[in-house]
């Protein structure tokens, strides 16, 4: 009797998979396909244009960028470094008012709740802010942002607990959480964070490097009640 239910439970988790992912859009898949994770918060999507968000350390050799999303003025999110090792003359930067001072070349200044279209990519600021810490003041007026690209909306938060304004975000395809506590949401508050987001797919961040760890990804994987991905750091 014992070995039928082990059968059973089997089937059970094969099923359960494949609805997984099933359920995960192929233009959703495209996306996840293309991205690679520098680390920390330090995303890169390769799409039509090629996207970073808060390059920070990445390898020498990286690919250059056609539009830079920086989130806020942080070393860890804005390093000029590493902005340095990724651009070109038709590089995009995009940021709030306290980093474009700072960065030369082509660049666009943007605040909470404004939209701009760069190469023909659509780019929203959205608030990032902490309740209940000092590290990152509402009046900052630092940003996530929501891109989308063929139609698929990618939200990275920035560095950011959970907030009301989450919960008014519209349809998000693919969410980029900060799991890693001490300056942003820990793994449980990003949970409740992507729960009531409720995206495609849920990518745990901002862990691994300064802050956080594995251990902080997959406990916000048990605690989401959607699909997760966590992704292999790249060397």
């Amino acid at each position: 009797m014992r070995i039928y239910n082990l059968i059973f439970l089997g089937l059970v988790l094969f099923l359960s998979f494949s609805s997984i992912s099933s359920s995960i859009d192929q233009k959703v898949q495209k996306i996840l396909n293309s991205m690679k994770w520098y680390g920390h918060a330090t995303i890169m999507i390769k799409a039509e244009k090629i996207i970073y968000f808060d390059p920070f350390e990445l390898p020498a050799g990286t690919e250059k960028a056609d539009i830079v999303l920086i989130t806020h003025d942080h070393y860890d999110h804005f390093s000029p470094d590493d902005l340095k090792k990724i651009q070109k003359e038709d590089t995009f930067i995009v940021s709030t008012p306290d980093v474009i001072a700072k960065v030369k070349g082509q660049k666009k200044e943007i605040l909470p709740g404004k939209e701009l279209t760069i190469y023909g990519i659509k780019i929203q600021a959205v608030p990032a802010y902490n309740i209940d810490k000092k590290f990152h003041p509402k009046d900052r007026n630092w940003v996530g942002y929501i891109v989308e690209i063929d139609g698929v909306r990618i939200y990275h938060a920035g560095d950011t607990d959970f907030i009301p304004e989450m919960k008014t975000l519209g349809k998000i395809d693919i969410a980029l959480l900060p799991v890693g506590g001490t300056y942003t949401m820990n793994a449980s508050e990003a949970a409740q964070a992507a729960n009531a987001i409720s995206p495609s797919v849920a990518i745990p961040m901002h862990w691994g490097s300064i802050i956080g760890s594995e251990r902080d990804a997959e406990t916000f994987k048990k605690e989401f009640k959607g699909n997760v991905v966590i992704l292999q750091k790249e060397k």
